[in-house]
């Protein structure tokens, strides 16, 4: 098991990752639009990329977003996307992924690492608590278009 962080090397394991992800969430294959939307992001530096390897097979991806709070005068990092092939769920990678993730935080002097899930995905929760992410209880969190 290997994790790094991904390069524009990476591009093409990782939006046919992107895109299986996206898949997952019913929406339709587009893997030139992943590639797509995956470059832009690592070329302007916009998001961090963690990449799972299974030997030299790719299995899985984290992918963070840069926010600011303006209260502590920190970085946050929204942990955004967290994918794991069904092939390689259940050995540790998504486990892996979040970890690189903190410690990424941890690195960078950021104030944490933030995410949401629904409410559904039981399996989920229970890794991040697991892991130490405490559900946020004091906020309601809204959004408009």
């Amino acid at each position: 098991m290997m994790i790094q962080r991904a390069t524009i090397n990476d591009l093409n394991s990782l939006s046919e990752l992107f895109d299986s992800y996206r898949i997952f969430y019913n929406q339709e294959s587009n893997v030139e639009g992943a590639k797509s939307f995956l470059k832009e992001r690592l070329v302007n530096d916009e998001s961090v990329v963690f990449i799972a390897y299974d030997e030299t097979n790719p299995v899985g991806f984290v992918q963070l977003y840069p926010t600011f709070s303006s209260v502590s005068m920190k970085r946050s990092w929204v942990l955004n996307d967290l994918y794991i092939n069904a092939s390689a769920r259940k050995k540790g990678f998504g486990e892996k992924l979040i970890k690189k993730a903190i410690e990424f935080a941890e690195e960078t002097g950021a104030k944490g690492v933030s995410l949401e899930t629904g409410h559904d995905n039981v399996t989920a929760q229970s890794l991040y608590e697991k892991i130490g992410f405490k559900k946020e209880s004091n906020y309601f969190y809204y959004f408009s278009l």
